[in-house]
């Protein structure tokens, strides 16, 4: 069923179709011309044959006609002509047959017949003419076509042949048809993906050919183009913004500095620290954003590098661990061995502590992260065995500043698992949140490389 909705599959059952439909087509009028012209062959030699005993003279008189028979006979002139006269009664006068053939008309007419003829061991297959004579009698006239007919059934056995061929040949143009077509979508579909991996720069390679694919690839390219261009431009404004932000908030935060030194009772000191503690929440909040938007644009995988998974978690997990001793919860690790793939280590790094941050924050329990090789891609799971989050909620909790109920009495942006979930797409991976039974069970899978494709021109 899949393959039938395939536009491939179509246009090369289209393909077979038309070429099968042109040759048997083609093949059917050789027959028919064949047979007709064969037919028109026997007609005219056994007109020529009447005209002859007849010499033009339709009043010729039966005498004379049996003797011009008997003659030509004799000669064997014409080794291939059916010659037959009878009288009114019926009574055969001369000729190569024996008997009037029943089925044959009395009147004027001619038809194609199987009849034995005089000294032949069999019937053969033939056209003839009748022709009244003078005195109610009867001419037939005709022509052997059987060594014709031989040729037209091997022709017919030809034809078959040819037809088999003709499909064979048809499956053959239909395939060929696909696969061309394929091959040049085919370049299209690799850059596009190669795009999508983070070679912007990439680009389809246009042969010159001036069809609708060279079009199609102009119009990918111009595209690919207008998207660098907004990248370049996003990275320079995210930067910009960046930078212009956090001046005033450093600045903020050292003049906040300079009052908490001055304040004069602990009521005004707690108040400045509590503005402080604010700015560089502040501060935290703007820069996961601007990771969000650099990571969800592509930014960033220049800074890909061949990174060991397992030792990149158990380095988290031990920096976590005071934290979990202090909350009274412990942090278990199990990884596959050789799990090295290419990453942005400070991004990933970062997501992986933002998870455990958040179920040693919300969950109960013990924290475990999880690590393992499934079908050349590589899964990394953090779980808790806290409250969760109810399947209905994930699409709250995976967007930017959502917060669900449960957690808006902490100190969390909202920021988190959105970030996690732009990782994974920047290195080609996905996010999942899963239910733990109970507790949440947070999943990233990511490639175990990063390969890129093979492009040849369109």
């Amino acid at each position: 069923m899949r393959l039938l909705q395939s536009t491939t599959a179509r246009i090369a059952a289209l393909v077979f179709v038309l070429q099968l439909g042109a040759a048997g087509t083609l093949l059917v009028a050789v027959r028919l011309l064949t047979t007709t012209e064969l037919t028109a062959f026997a007609q005219s030699q056994a007109v020529a044959t009447r005209d002859a005993l007849t010499r033009g003279n339709p009043a010729t008189p039966s005498v004379l006609l049996a003797e011009r028979i008997t003659q030509s006979l004799a000669l064997g002139r014409s080794p291939g002509s059916v010659m037959l006269l009878v009288d009114g009664a019926g009574r055969r006068l001369a000729g190569n047959l024996a008997t009037w053939p029943a089925a044959l008309p009395a009147s004027q007419g001619g038809a194609m017949t199987e009849l034995l003829r005089i000294g032949r061991d069999k019937s053969e297959r033939m056209r003839i003419i009748v022709t009244p004579v003078p005195g109610g009698g009867r001419l037939l006239t005709g022509h052997v076509i059987e060594i014709e007919r031989h040729f037209t059934v091997l022709l017919g056995e030809a034809l078959l042949s040819a037809i088999a061929l003709a499909v064979a040949l048809a499956v053959l143009a239909g395939w060929i048809t696909a696969r061309l077509i394929e091959n040049r979508l085919r370049v299209v579909v690799d850059t596009a993906r190669t795009v999508a991996m983070g070679d912007l720069g990439q680009r389809v390679p246009l042969d010159g050919g001036g069809d609708a694919f060279a079009e199609l690839g102009t119009a990918v390219n111009m595209m690919l183009d207008r998207i660098t261009m907004l990248m370049t431009e996003l990275k320079v404004a995210t930067d910009g913004l960046a930078h212009d932000l956090r001046s005033p908030l450093t600045r903020l935060r050292s003049t906040l500095e300079r009052a908490l030194a001055l304040g004069e009772s602990e009521a005004a000191r707690a108040l400045i620290e509590r503005g402080m503690d604010e700015g560089d929440r502040l501060l935290a909040m703007l820069d996961t954003a601007l990771r969000i938007t650099r990571a969800e644009a592509g930014l960033g995988r220049e800074g890909f590098v061949s990174t060991d998974i397992g030792a990149m978690i158990a380095d988290i997990a031990e920096v976590y661990g005071p934290v979990a001793e202090d909350l009274g919860v412990t942090i278990r690790t199990e990884t596959e061995p050789g799990l090295v793939a290419m990453v942005h280590r400070e991004l990933l790094g970062q997501t992986l502590a933002n998870l455990i941050d958040n179920a040693l924050k919300y969950g109960v329990g013990p924290v475990d992260v999880r690590a393992r090789n499934e079908a050349d891609r590589i899964v990394v799971g953090v779980s808790d065995r806290g409250p969760g989050i109810a399947a209905a909620d994930h699409h709250e909790a995976l967007r930017r500043f959502g917060r669900l109920d449960a957690a808006r009495s902490s100190t969390g942006a909202g920021l988190g698992l959105p970030l996690a979930a732009a990782v994974a797409r920047l290195h080609g991976g996905s996010l999942a949140l899963n239910d733990n039974l109970p507790g949440l069970w947070v999943t990233i899978t990511l490639p175990a490389g990063t390969p890129k494709a093979k492009i040849t021109s369109i």
